[in-house]
């Protein structure tokens, strides 16, 4: 695949993406939503800096050139570790270094990074800074509101304020507080309410830095809302579930012709894909998982889902079977499934 082109200048590079999420924004689903939508910008899964001084770093940073604009998410606290990282993720190639302060699994938090750092912002800001001073590309801060019972309309300013200062190009927030003792990471994300109005007097509040708003985003309407307000919006699960709702943002957000009319041209395109990757030793259901919402609201959907969700798995399952699921599903524009 050529090399896709960029954001319109006109544009904030954060006008639309898609957010980083675990075990969902691997480098095949990247691939996929890159296909559909060659302006949108992408985030890796958070990759920690242990894992990536310590561990298989090249498997770690690995993405395709089509990928681009691509951002790598770190997670970490320590200065000297996420410079380090931020520049292994520079010297791959990636577009942007995002400091993850806004996860609140126990995991990350007994790592101490993620959500819990909003009560750390000096220590996120030394972070920021050393990273700017590893890296030439943009660094951002991906974070909430607030956590527990901070008081968000004094944290949240306090927060960006000091990060802004530190250098940050971009601060992303989810626009919910996390309870870091109470609730389940699933739960952080449905449970507290959200705060849009809090996010856009950040924008107003700081209008050198681009404030980006994440979540409960659903429509290109919505986003096309927010983003006359602020520097540009993130969406994360609808983008997984519904990857064409990429498609609308291309003609929505940037102006431009989608490059795929629909799911099934998306399956097909993936085919080329697949071989590669399957040749090299990738598992097809690896990369067939995220391509299941491709044929959401359409009559055929469960018998596509089921056919890449379990026959994928199959011994000997190779990328025919994409095709012969695209078949099972009516694509004309007015259908809809019961």
């Amino acid at each position: 695949m050529s090399q896709p082109s960029r954001i319109s200048p006109a544009l904030s590079p954060w006008a639309f993406s898609v957010a980083p999420m675990m075990d969902w924004t691997d480098r095949h689903d990247r691939y996929l939503l890159r296909l559909i939508s060659p302006h949108t910008r992408l985030y890796t899964e958070m990759v920690t800096t242990g894992a990536l001084i310590h561990g298989p770093r090249d498997d770690l940073l690995r993405f395709d050139t089509a990928e681009h604009p691509v951002a790598l998410q770190i997670g970490g606290s320590e200065p000297d570790d996420l410079a380090r990282a931020a520049a292994m993720g520079a010297e791959a190639g990636y577009d942007e270094i995002n400091l993850n302060c806004g996860c609140p699994s126990d995991r990350v938090q007994s790592g101490r990074f993620g959500a819990c750092l909003m009560r750390e912002p000096e220590l996120v800001a030394r972070g920021v800074a050393a990273m700017k001073r590893a890296v030439a590309v943009p660094v951002t801060v991906k974070c909430r509101i607030g956590v527990d019972d901070q008081d968000p309309e004094t944290v949240l300013p306090d927060f960006i304020a000091r990060v802004r200062d530190a250098g940050a190009d971009a601060v992303i927030v989810h626009a919910r507080k996390a309870w870091l003792q109470g609730l389940s990471p699933k739960e952080n994300r449905d449970v507290p309410p959200l705060d849009y109005g809090l996010v856009r007097r950040m924008g107003e509040r700081f209008p050198g830095l681009p404030i980006v708003l994440n979540g409960g985003l659903t429509t290109i309407e919505a986003c096309l809302e927010e983003g006359r307000r602020l520097a540009g919006v993130m969406v994360g699960r609808e983008a997984y579930h519904r990857p064409m709702l990429l498609a609308e943002a291309e003609r929505g957000i940037f102006g431009a012709e989608p490059p795929l009319a629909d799911g099934r041209a998306a399956v097909l395109a993936m085919i080329p894909y697949v071989e590669r990757e399957m040749a090299a030793g990738a598992p097809l259901s690896r990369i067939a998982r995220h391509m299941l919402g491709l044929a959401n609201g359409r009559p055929g959907a469960r018998r596509f889902r089921r056919m890449l969700g379990e026959e994928a798995r199959r011994p000997g399952a190779d990328a025919r079977l994409l095709e012969a699921a695209a078949d099972v599903v009516d694509w004309t524009p007015a259908a809809r499934a019961a």
